[in-house]
């Protein structure tokens, strides 16, 4: 199971899920169908830990990202010539700062506006990381008796496959949750909720604009793939680096575990979003409405011609902000969990 190394195989056969610590035991069919629901329950509640106190981070991230801000023109100097005044505007504009993007956003709409989309991302997250967590665990565990077990491969095909489960079921949630992110309301003015925008995406665009970004959802796949090498193999350095350590003695078996686990999944999250970044740039802009972007090729290489290569990299500042801590949180509650409700099985 993701991020526990042999934890899938452990949470099957009664061990404690973290480490493989106990000894193995045979269990029932209804202990294996108890174990999918316990990685399908951690899943969604370690997704809903970090989803609420980072969410205006998430819609600062959405906004460097969207075109809307990217497209302003920026005026430089005017130059004066004979009978004329010639004013240069630079076509892309930095961008501004996350703190600078917040005071705005917080100066011109309220608080509120900081928190749009946190409705489809509360309905959102349970289910995605749940559903994610628990195709990764059938997964692997289905790899490990055909294939090497526990090698990177496995790992590599497990993460992959429950990306694109997770993906393809939840994308209209998301799509959801970025159009609201990026409605920009002044303060006291009405803003649509979830349900209507739904409503407003199925009679405009129909059944089919609740998937646009899909393909750029795809592709990030590769970010969830390199989070989850990383993380297997540093959780396998604490593994066995576990009796060896030296630690306070304030600190308990489970303390040292949780923080370690938190450790290892902030570091493997931020490798994996530093390569793999530009394709959130790119599903934002597809998910634009009335957007002329259209395919994933199509949209990368207008981002590119019109905006330069940094542009596939707007918002990673806020993105990684947001996605460090909240990853670690996410990870750790989910080991947690595993490995407290295994030991009681």
């Amino acid at each position: 199971m993701p991020g526990g190394g042999r934890a899938g195989q452990a949470a099957t056969r009664g061990e404690p899920a973290a480490g493989g610590w106990g000894r193995a035991r045979r269990v029932p069919a209804m202990q294996q169908q108890h174990s999918t629901l316990l990685h399908l329950v951690a899943g969604g509640c370690g997704g809903t830990a970090g989803a609420i106190l980072t969410c205006p981070l998430e819609v600062v991230k959405t906004r460097l990202q969207s075109s809307q801000l990217t497209l302003r023109p920026l005026c430089l100097s005017e130059i004066q010539l004979p009978g004329m005044s010639v004013r240069l505007m630079n076509p892309t504009p930095p961008s501004p700062g996350v703190l600078k993007l917040l005071r705005t956003i917080l100066e011109k709409e309220g608080m509120r506006s900081l928190f749009r989309g946190l409705g489809p991302n509360l309905v959102g997250v349970a289910p995605s990381r749940a559903i994610y967590f628990a195709a990764y665990s059938g997964v692997k565990e289905k790899l490990n008796t055909v294939l090497v077990p526990e090698s990177k491969k496995v790992h590599m095909l497990s993460a992959a496959c429950a990306g694109i489960t997770s993906s393809t079921l939840t994308n209209p949630i998301w799509l959801v949750k970025t159009r609201m992110q990026l409605e920009a309301r002044m303060k006291g003015e009405l803003s649509s909720n979830a349900l209507q925008c739904a409503m407003h995406v199925y009679h405009t665009e129909g059944l089919r604009g609740f998937y646009r970004g899909i393909t750029a959802s795809y592709a990030g796949v590769s970010e969830t793939i390199i989070h989850f090498v990383i993380y297997e193999a540093l959780k396998q350095q604490l593994r066995n680096g576990h009796h060896s350590l030296s630690t306070p003695l304030t600190l308990s078996p489970n303390s040292r575990d949780f923080f370690g686990l938190m450790g290892a999944a902030a570091v493997s999250k931020t490798c994996a979003s530093c390569i793999a970044y530009p394709h959130e740039v790119i599903r934002t802009r597809l998910r634009e409405e009335g957007s002329r972007y259209h395919s994933f090729i199509q949209t990368l290489q207008l981002v590119v011609r019109e905006e330069g290569p940094l542009a596939l990299y707007r918002g990673l500042l806020a993105h990684l902000i947001r996605q460090i801590p909240n990853t670690a949180i996410m990870m750790a509650t989910y080991e947690l969990i595993v490995r407290l409700a295994s030991s009681t099985l």
